[in-house]
């Protein structure tokens, strides 16, 4: 059975409808866009708030024209312009135009993490690592958690990174010494933290004889790793080597912690300590400040410490001392009595047990002070003596020249009353105080 022509157009003209009625749905995005930052969010009108994030739902659902016109529509004053236009012109197949945009958007506002995030994926689809490691590292500055930029950004730099190590071992067997650092010098602009890289540089400096440079690498990889023993080992000898005794005798000691039984090492060690005049600390020393009253072996120790670098050309004589043998201080006390910084007694005993009281301490003071005078230290007084007036002490009192002395220094003083209360015992905490003023005029 034939079917007339109407029938035949009809059924031409439903067809023809049923295309007219179909939708077409946009493709999103292959790539991704990063929110809007909430710090630009809130400086947009709500009318302009409202338009942006219509224009950004518009780029993420593949409406790229739409939201250039609304880009468009915003101007160039709007922070989102150049950024937004980016990603219109990304989604449109304009590269060159997306990453031009990027970029303005950048100059305008270097905080503008989506401008980073949009160039960072035009760089790696162009193949241009290097620049889109820049734009991934500048995107974990501002949102140092991202789930999209962290994996992305460790994965290139893995790569780039092993590509630099490969470019230093071929220029190391080529002989290239220039080329091997400076392919080192890029592992290290991917990865600061790489101790390896770090080490080797050591290594070719060390060879070029460059004990600066060293250094400097040395010190980087011991701050990527400092439990490592090699660089440990290494950091150390060079700044023995460079003079700087005292943090080599630092790294040694934790060195001697992962090798306690380097006979070699704790030689150094002590070595060291003696070149420094490094004084090990009883724990009674600690305990001194707390004392309501300080004894002649607290005082010894407390001058003994403060003073050490004054003290580190032996003394000529040793005086003898009948009774420190038991004093957790004895050592201390040598230092000191040998030095006539504290006074012995006739009998050759020292008393370390015994408090000591404001007259005495004056007169350790002002002996300490005649040491110091000695080793070519000037002191200069505050107060003329002729005009010091002590309402307690007598001329005649035994103690008088070295308290006047330390009043007219000012390393003690009177009260308002011009009372000094020689009498009066010291705290620990106030003997500290005295020679760390004392210790003061001294440097």
């Amino acid at each position: 059975m034939k079917k007339s022509p109407v029938v035949g157009l009809l059924a031409l003209f439903g067809l023809i409808g049923t295309w007219s009625c179909a939708t077409v749905h946009p493709t999103p995005p292959s790539f991704y866009i990063g929110d809007i930052p909430y710090s630009v969010s809130t400086q947009l009108s709500l009318d302009d708030r409202i338009a942006a994030e219509e224009a950004w739902k518009d780029l993420r659902e593949g409406r790229a024209d739409d939201a250039r016109k609304i880009f468009l529509r915003l101007g160039q004053a709007s922070p989102l312009y150049g950024v937004g236009l980016g990603y219109a012109q990304f989604a449109l197949g304009d590269l060159e135009g997306a990453a031009a945009s990027f970029k303005a958007s950048i100059e305008r506002f270097p905080d503008m993490t989506p401008a980073h995030i949009g160039l960072a994926q035009i760089f790696e689809a162009q193949g241009q690592k290097d620049e889109a490691f820049t734009q991934y590292r500048e995107v974990l500055r501002s949102e140092p958690g991202s789930r999209w930029a962290k994996p992305r950004f460790e994965k290139l730099r893995n790569e780039l990174v092993e590509q630099a190590y490969a470019e230093a071992r071929a220029a190391q067997a080529a002989g290239n010494r220039d080329g091997q650092k400076k392919a080192l010098l890029r592992v290290l602009f991917y990865a600061p933290e790489s101790a390896g890289a770090h080490l080797e540089l050591a290594r070719i400096y060390g060879e070029e004889r460059s004990p600066a440079n060293r250094l400097v690498h040395l010190k980087a990889a011991y701050e990527a790793k400092p439990g490592d023993r090699a660089v440990l080992q290494a950091y150390a000898d060079e700044l023995y080597k460079s003079g700087d005794f005292g943090r080599s005798l630092d790294l040694y000691e934790k060195l001697a912690d992962l090798e306690p039984q380097d006979k070699d090492l704790a030689a150094r060690i002590q070595d060291l300590k003696n070149k420094l005049g490094v004084v090990e600390l009883p724990s009674q020393y600690g305990l001194i400040p707390a004392q309501d009253a300080v004894t002649r072996e607290d005082l010894a120790a407390l001058i003994a410490v403060k003073f050490k670098d004054f003290f580190r050309v032996p003394a000529q004589a040793t005086e003898i001392l009948v009774d420190i043998s038991t004093s957790w201080a004895q050592k201390f006390i040598v230092e000191v009595a040998s030095r006539n910084v504290m006074s012995v007694y006739d009998n050759h005993t020292f008393q370390p047990s015994r408090i000591i009281n404001r007259a005495e301490m004056a007169d350790t003071v002002s002996r300490l002070v005649a040491f110091l005078e000695g080793k070519g230290v000037k002191f200069v007084p505050v107060l003329e003596t002729r005009k010091i007036q002590i309402a307690d002490v007598s001329p005649d009192n035994f103690y008088y020249e070295p308290i006047l002395r330390v009043v007219s220094l000012q390393i003690m003083v009177l009260s308002p009353d011009r009372m000094f209360a020689p009498e009066k015992t010291l705290t620990g905490r106030e003997a500290a105080s005295i020679l760390d003023l004392a210790l003061v005029l001294a440097k």
